[in-house]
């Protein structure tokens, strides 16, 4: 088979031996190919599931006021939020696992305000000096001459001025803290924040750092959707977790490089419990969920492959509920959904991804009423024309090897993070960005600051266009489906595919990034900075 550079990845070895697509752990695959060695997996299936309660994340609270960096007469919430190391039971049966956290916990607790409402968080690093995973020096950002332990925190989804997105480069070290402005003027929408720090991103979340930020507004308010108790935040991912209950890392059968492309491991998680359950009522519920995995993509089904009803994305609402029996949630991506449990009374639903059992829902014979409902139209969606955009951006998606060094590596157009930055688009105007994917992976690509939309995806030759520049397709294009209708700000660029979206460059000048969500891969280069500038700069 025909290789863009001759050479097969470990990754593709993986994929190609069946070993990621039939869901077997990432564990048993990479001891079997020889990026790990062999270790004492815990195996989820011989712990009683369900037998631990869903944690609902705590709200966390202001603890007084702060001048308004945008209006010195006007004063904002305040919050100080702290990293630190803790020990969380993910299980009953299991001893505490070492994490990182906020604020005493992981997933973090969540941050609850309006549309216009801003606020002000000092993110303060206490964590200790020593990194508990395993740093791969090669990476850039990463050289050995840095602090092991450094933490930057981004909102991500947040409409957010430039020095306070949370640079991959601006990490603060234990001791010092970060004190950012959120002036939160945008939709409603399931944020979350997470470390963002250079080189070192991939093994900060993992370890634990990210949680829930949640804006509301009018227009939400005056549905009525499901709230209160009936409102239920889930961050999924799944980690691997070694039989004494700790967390590993996986490495590369490299000492002097243990990067690995991708991490699928062996426990899924919800709010940081292993095969939890929630007691629910007869009734509807919404489900505000959100994929915290590193690389992980989820297929959510509830049970036999119930109706649900997708009502909103990263963005917040989409113009009309969209019924469906499985919802595909990539890394980062959010998903609002309402499951109504009226017709189930009595029994016991599982939430499903694939093979894998999430958590168990234990529905009440009876409640206390349902006066929620579901309407047919949410909100109001204008699509933007085509014939908006001043400028098309034609953007590669790569994969490299270093033949000396027999090393893979993950770009952006080819070029790398600290290279010159060529994306330049000028403030209040539309871009019209084609992902053009040369890799045998599906990417979910995120921008900082802005929200927009899926245009369309359409396959090509991968082949005719490394060979010549020319972009050749071989199918027609796909619009964006129902359930990708709204406002995104991370879409997945499937292998082989122009994925084209249209975004407004609103809020802010100022430098900010735009990558991949499949954590390994950003921490390996496939980040770039771009600027957003003024009107004749």
């Amino acid at each position: 088979m025909r290789e863009a550079n001759g050479l097969i990845s470990r990754r593709r070895f993986l994929r190609r031996a069946g070993v990621l697509a039939t869901g077997l752990s990432f564990e048993k695959a990479a001891v079997a190919s020889g990026m790990v060695p062999p270790s004492m997996a815990l195996d989820p299936n011989k712990l009683t599931p369900y037998v631990d309660a869903l944690p609902i994340p705590v709200v966390v609270k202001s603890s007084g006021l702060r001048p308004d960096p945008d209006d010195a007469k006007k004063e904002l919430p305040f919050y100080r939020v702290a990293m630190q190391e803790i020990h969380q039971k993910v299980h009953r049966d299991l001893p505490a696992t070492r994490m990182w956290g906020f604020n005493g916990s992981s997933p973090g607790p969540i941050f609850e305000t309006k549309s216009g409402q801003g606020l002000v968080v000092e993110w303060a690093n206490e964590l200790p000096v020593k990194h508990f995973l395993p740093i791969d020096h090669t990476l850039h950002g990463a050289e050995p001459d840095k602090p092991e332990v450094r933490c930057v925190v981004h909102v991500h989804g947040g409409r957010t001025p430039a020095a306070s997105d949370g640079y991959p480069e601006d990490w603060v070290v234990p001791g010092k803290s970060l004190v950012y402005h959120y002036p939160n003027k945008q939709d409603g929408a399931l944020l979350f924040y997470h470390d963002h720090t250079m080189g070192i991103n991939r093994l900060n979340i993992y370890a634990g750092l990210q949680g829930l930020f949640v804006v509301r507004d009018e227009t939400e308010d005056k549905l009525n959707l499901p709230k209160g108790k009936y409102e239920v935040p889930l961050m999924l991912f799944d980690r691997f977790l070694r039989s004494d209950g700790q967390l590993e890392y996986p490495v590369s059968g490299d000492p002097k490089s243990p990067w690995v492309p991708e991490v699928y491991s062996n426990v899924m998680l919800a709010n940081g419990k292993l095969s939890p359950y929630l007691d629910v009522e007869p009734r509807k519920y919404r489900f505000r969920v959100m994929n915290g995995s590193n690389a992980r993509f989820f297929r959510l089904s509830f049970g036999n492959l119930l109706e649900m009803h997708l009502i909103g994305g990263d963005q917040g609402l989409l113009g009309a509920p969209v019924k469906m029996k499985r919802a595909l949630v990539a890394p980062a991506e959010r998903a609002d959904i309402v499951f109504d449990f009226s017709a189930h009374a009595g029994e016991k639903i599982v939430l499903k991804s694939d093979s894998f059992d999430i958590m168990q829902f234990r529905v009440a014979a009876s409640g206390s009423g349902d006066t929620s409902s579901l309407p047919p139209v949410l909100r109001t969606i204008e699509r933007i024309p085509e014939s908006r955009a001043v400028k098309t951006r034609r953007l590669t998606l790569d994969e490299t090897m270093d033949k000396v060094q027999q090393s893979m590596g993950m770009m952006l157009n080819n070029t790398p993070w600290h290279m010159p930055v060529t994306e330049k688009p000028v403030i209040d105007t539309t871009e019209i960005w084609e992902l053009v994917n040369l890799t045998e992976d599906s990417h979910p690509i995120h921008l900082h600051l802005v929200k927009f939309q899926l245009l369309d995806r359409r396959s090509f030759d991968v082949f005719q266009f490394q060979d010549t520049g020319e972009l050749r397709y071989s199918g027609a294009a796909t619009p964006a489906a129902p359930e990708e209708a709204g406002w995104k700000d991370t879409v997945r660029c499937d292998k082989g595919q122009v994925t084209r979206i249209i975004v407004p460059f609103e809020g802010y000048t100022g430098r900010y990034v735009w990558h991949c969500h499949l954590l390994e891969h950003e921490d390996n280069e496939m980040m770039r900075p771009f600027e957003v500038v003024a009107a004749g700069a």
